[in-house]
């Protein structure tokens, strides 16, 4: 990987990386000439976070560590958060789009793991592995085929179709499974898959149910009790999506009633903080029900993938000003214009920014070789590609524009 040379020395640029964040992720950093890198192994508390991060550039996390608004106010050099997961929930990406920091995730990396993870699970649960298994640790021959069938020419219901829905649909028609599914937003289906109309129709035809929806608002206990009653009796419900997507207590109770067959829960509403902490859940100790801790993604191929894909962007943005793939600045992906310095500036969406910009530049003299533009509702983002040998008035000149809120002189 060749080294860029940025106007800010690298061996000076802070980074911190929290939870055990792959070892890929480090290598491809360092080698960008990133060395300045402090790592924990797990999440910090917000007051342990407040210290570590106030003069950090960029910060690595997982899922555990949450970025607040009180975080971010005590971050004043922070340029860019990574992300390495799939979600971003655990950022509060409106205050970071107002601080003008970039955020990056990894949305497609573990599909994969998480997609067969569900398919082995299903195998598990509708041959009712789990008892037998449990009974022959006890000791007790549990010998039996009532109960236990093939996935083949089951119906595997699937409840959101992206990124993950859309690859165990896949895996699930190569197993000779039918495949239904619903989302709210109109999409294609994949192979011999089925889209319905309403969620209703998934949960009365399905035989396995596999929850692949984000954390929103309008997800938040999607399958209640209301819902679970609709789910055609003895059938598996999977949920490797979020924690607070199924109502744990009413589908425990419908497991003790018999009305559904088994389940294999890997997130959960309220999660340890880290290994070894107390679990309880009211699905301890059910039949044929699966319990793992939030691993659906937990792969060393995922975790290696997610590595390369976040600190990648990262490296990108701080060297070249690429946002492509940020939830908060907007994305723009531009080319290197030889023979120029590069400056980037965001600030305040609001009217006549740009034309600011052009003015103070244009009354110095100051030529622009190279221009790009993004906006969101929050924000805009302009590089600028201009004179070697201005640039420094340049960036004088452009962190006096009204609304700005990061000016910063990358090359």
């Amino acid at each position: 990987m060749a080294i860029e040379k940025t106007s800010y020395p690298k061996d000076k640029i802070k980074i911190l990386l929290l939870e055990n964040i792959s070892q890929k992720a480090i290598d491809n950093l360092q080698q960008a000439g990133y060395t300045n890198i402090k790592a924990f192994s797990g999440a910090l508390s917000e007051p342990e976070l407040i210290r570590e991060i106030k003069d950090v550039h960029m910060i690595g996390i997982r899922s555990k560590t949450n970025i607040t608004e009180n975080v971010l106010k005590h971050a004043p050099k922070l340029q860019a958060i990574g992300c390495f997961c799939i979600g971003t929930n655990q950022v509060d990406l409106k205050n970071a789009s107002l601080h003008g920091v970039t955020v990056f995730n990894a949305p497609y990396s573990n599909t994969r793991s998480v997609a067969e993870l569900v398919i082995g699970s299903s195998i598990m649960l509708i041959r009712k592995i789990i008892d037998k298994n449990n009974a022959a640790h006890s000791g007790k021959w549990l010998k039996d085929a009532r109960g236990s069938f093939e996935l083949r020419g089951k119906t595997m219901g699937l409840i959101g179709y992206g990124n993950i829905g859309t690859q165990v649909s896949v895996l699930a028609e190569a197993l000779g499974m039918n495949v239904i599914y619903y989302d709210e937003l109109t999409k294609l289906p994949l192979g011999n898959a089925v889209p319905a109309k309403t969620m209703k129709d998934v949960l009365k035809k399905a035989d396995i149910i596999s929850m692949h929806v984000p954390d929103l608002p309008g997800t938040r206990n999607l399958m209640n009790a209301a819902a679970i009653k609709q789910i055609k009796k003895g059938s598996i419900l999977i949920n490797y999506a979020r924690g607070e997507v199924v109502e744990i207590e009413a589908l425990a109770e419908a497991i003790k009633k018999g009305d559904i067959g088994g389940a294999a829960i890997d997130v959960f509403p309220v999660e340890p903080e880290k290994n070894g902490d107390e679990f309880i859940t009211a699905l301890q100790g059910l039949p044929n029900v699966i319990l793992t801790p939030h691993i659906g993604g937990s792969t060393q191929e995922a975790q290696e993938n997610i590595g390369v894909d976040v600190s990648m962007k990262l490296v990108n943005f701080m060297d070249s000003g690429i946002t492509y793939g940020s939830h908060t600045v907007p994305p723009i992906n531009l080319p290197k214009l030889d023979g120029a310095h590069r400056i980037l500036h965001i600030h305040k969406n609001v009217p006549g920014v740009l034309s600011e910009i052009n003015t103070l530049l244009s009354d110095a003299k100051i030529n622009i070789l190279g221009q790009y533009l993004s906006t969101n509702n929050e924000i805009g983002y302009v590089v600028l590609d201009v004179d070697t040998k201005l640039s420094k008035s340049a960036t004088a000149l452009l962190k006096e524009v009204k609304g700005t809120m990061k000016v910063r002189l990358l090359y």
